[in-house]
């Protein structure tokens, strides 16, 4: 047996003990929602299913601490959800993870809930946010070290957002949020995402962070830090990759200015994304990091750069760089000229959704790698 497949059935095996021994003291399962997204095509639901004591006074989805990483999480639950005009009968994955499409809601442009009922436990309401599809513009945005200054090597970020319990302890990169509130003035409606190689255990903290510091809030996606059927961990670049052109195909009428750091892959992954699709991704802005903190990043104080100069060249995406939001937003008049000269070519929408309409009987564990 892989070393991979030895470490998912031992932490299968660890979960299943975990959900016997809480049972024991009368826990259920309780649904973790996390924010969904989508156009008035289809829309995709996002949560998790973790035992919890139904007597506890504390919201389990909204805890610090160590306890954000010790949670006993229920696969193959089954799990009824209710979005708009639809009903679907799912279950979580091996994971504890619903995560699904569903198309046909019948929901109008806007911020919408999405009622997701265990077979056994308590139910919980998911926000949904449902894309104007005359909305042209979207925003991409990494986390760790773009809105959020880790000062962490890599390796210890989710050990960092586990157990620092108090979000005054993050600081905010200098100008950030100012530089994401003039984006939102200059195109009010443009959707947020902030998608990030974090653990989806610490989705609670990241919203708490970006509302106490003034950022435009949006859905979250982050990943399963557990070990899939090919490694111990998930790549992020990889995860990233995918991500991106998820979003990319379930609004093909937008385009994006994709926001990160050059602590790690985050120019190559943009700028790979701007060669394959040049009419999709209207500006990349990417913060700078100190000497110092380009050690804690990957290990050495120079700037982790994979680009290749002569392939960069031959794509027009325009590229603004600063040390921190305030420089970034000093270049902001780059991008808006950018976009307003993108304007004069609109995008093909086709009139039907890219996703086939979900089954009334889908499971989560088809859909694990998206995550």
């Amino acid at each position: 047996m892989a070393l991979a497949d030895m470490a998912r059935s031992f932490e299968i095996g660890i979960n299943r003990r975990g959900i016997v021994r809480h049972r024991r003291h009368g826990w259920l399962p309780k649904i973790l929602p996390y924010m969904g997204y989508g156009s008035t095509a289809s829309v995709r639901i996002l949560a998790r299913a973790v035992m919890a004591d139904p007597d506890a006074r504390h919201d389990v989805s909204a805890q610090r601490g160590f306890h954000q990483f010790f949670t006993t999480q229920v696969g193959f639950l089954p799990v009824t959800v209710k979005v708009g005009e639809r009903v679907i009968r799912t279950r979580t994955d091996s994971s504890g993870y619903v995560d699904i499409l569903v198309a046909n809601h019948g929901l109008e442009p806007g911020v919408h809930s999405a009622l997701l009922t265990p077979a056994q436990g308590m139910p919980a309401t998911a926000p949904v946010q449902i894309l104007n599809p005359h909305s042209t513009i979207g925003i991409i945005s990494d986390v760790d070290d773009t809105v959020m200054v880790t000062k962490m090597p890599r390796a210890f970020i989710a050990a960092w957002n586990a157990f620092v319990l108090n979000t005054d302890a993050r600081q905010e990169v200098p100008g950030m949020s100012e530089f994401y509130q003039s984006l939102i003035q200059r195109y009010p409606s443009a959707p947020f995402f902030y998608l990030s190689t974090g653990a989806w255990n610490t989705e609670p903290a990241i919203n708490a962070f970006l509302q106490q510091h003034g950022f435009p809030l949006g859905p979250i996606v982050l990943t399963d830090w557990g070990p899939t059927p090919t490694g111990l961990i998930r790549n992020g670049m990889e995860h990233k990759r995918t991500q991106l052109r998820n979003l990319l195909i379930s609004f093909p009428h937008m385009r994006w200015i994709l926001i990160g750091d050059d602590g790690q892959h985050d120019p190559y992954v943009y700028e790979d994304l701007a060669r394959e699709h040049p009419d999709r991704v209207a500006a990349i802005a990417i913060r700078e990091l100190s000497p110092v903190e380009q050690v804690f990043s990957h290990g050495t104080p120079r700037t982790l750069d994979i680009s290749d100069p002569i392939i960069a060249r031959h794509f027009s995406v325009p590229e603004i760089r600063g040390k921190d939001g305030f420089e970034l937003h000093a270049q902001l008049d780059t991008v808006a000229a950018a976009l307003a000269s993108a304007s004069d070519a609109p995008l093909f929408a086709p009139t039907t959704s890219p996703h086939s309409a979900s089954s009334e009987e889908c499971s989560g564990e088809e859909r694990e790698s998206t995550r």
